[in-house]
């Protein structure tokens, strides 16, 4: 198991690429952001190297030749090589990016990235805790996916990026206000069930349907009851700041639009007696 690279020095990325053009490129471009970036052309070459050499992030394509980028993760992982892992493909089929979340990547972009959205995207996963939690698939069919998340600020927003791009076929207007709601809900099932722990876990399912979009999140704590949450936005109707009050008192998170806003973005909000599971449903014309 290769290690980091030291403190102080530049953050060494490998851009596993079989386009000579685009690796070059890329290179050219971190380069100039000032980390050290080395190329590889296919899987063996870079997991050669990576048995080697101490690298702080991939830059990876799919479909590479000898071993394509889906068996090199799998093979990083048999091997205990824990460096993150950005995959960069023209393949955003589900299937591929199911077998991404499968295999580990820490994230996944559809070609072509913007220079300056790449260069963020590196800063981020870079500045990312270097023991991240994985991201337990327990169904990848394209209709039905089902994850066990850790109870992580960091793992919302690596899953709700890579469940983003499963609704890339659907209206943008419908992607943001799932999205949203599907990000409030999901960070107070961390928050409130899961009290920011990384050894547990909230369990997600993504359901769609012909005419409908279905989330479901099960935190793991015992439940709440509105009346006993201060700090929410939804317990405050006659004054919409309170909730941010209480929130800083207690010392949580900046509160997002909450519950109610949350409600008014998608068609149904479900919750179970305990208040630990929630279904939201979207209808699709």
């Amino acid at each position: 198991m290769t290690q980091p690279a030291q403190p102080g020095a530049p953050a060494r990325i490998l851009i596993v690429e079989d386009t000579p053009e685009l690796s070059e490129m890329l290179a050219h471009i971190l380069t100039q952001a000032g980390y050290s970036a080395a190329t590889a052309g296919d899987g063996i070459e870079a997991l050669e190297r990576l048995e080697k050499e101490s690298f702080d992030l991939l830059l990876l394509d799919v479909w590479l030749p000898r071993m394509n980028g889906l068996e090199l993760l799998a093979a990083m992982r048999n091997r205990w090589i824990l460096t993150k892992v950005i995959v960069m493909t023209g393949d955003n089929t589900p299937g591929t990016l199911l077998q991404a979340v499968r295999e580990q990547a820490y994230q996944y972009v559809v070609k072509p990235i913007q220079n300056k959205a790449l260069l963020e995207l590196v800063a981020d996963v870079l500045a990312a805790s270097p023991m991240v939690p994985a991201i337990e698939v327990v169904s990848a069919l394209p209709h039905w996916v089902e994850l066990l998340v850790p109870c992580q600020m960091e793992a919302a927003d690596r899953i709700q990026s890579f469940l983003d791009k499963l609704e890339s076929d659907l209206p943008p207007e419908v992607r943001r206000s799932v999205g949203a709601a599907f990000r409030e809900l999901l960070l107070n099932a961390i928050e409130w069930g899961g009290k920011f722990d990384p050894s547990r876990k909230v369990r997600i399912a993504y359901l769609r349907l012909k005419k409908m979009l279905l989330y479901r999140i099960a935190d793991p704590g015992l439940g709440f009851r509105l009346e006993e949450l201060p700090h929410a936005a939804v317990s405050h109707p006659e004054d919409p700041t309170a909730h941010i009050v209480a929130r800083e008192e207690k010392g949580l998170r900046p509160g997002g639009f909450g519950i109610l806003m949350a409600q008014s973005l998608v068609d149904e909000l479900l919750y179970n007696e305990a208040r630990n599971e929630v279904v939201l449903v979207k209808y699709l014309s």
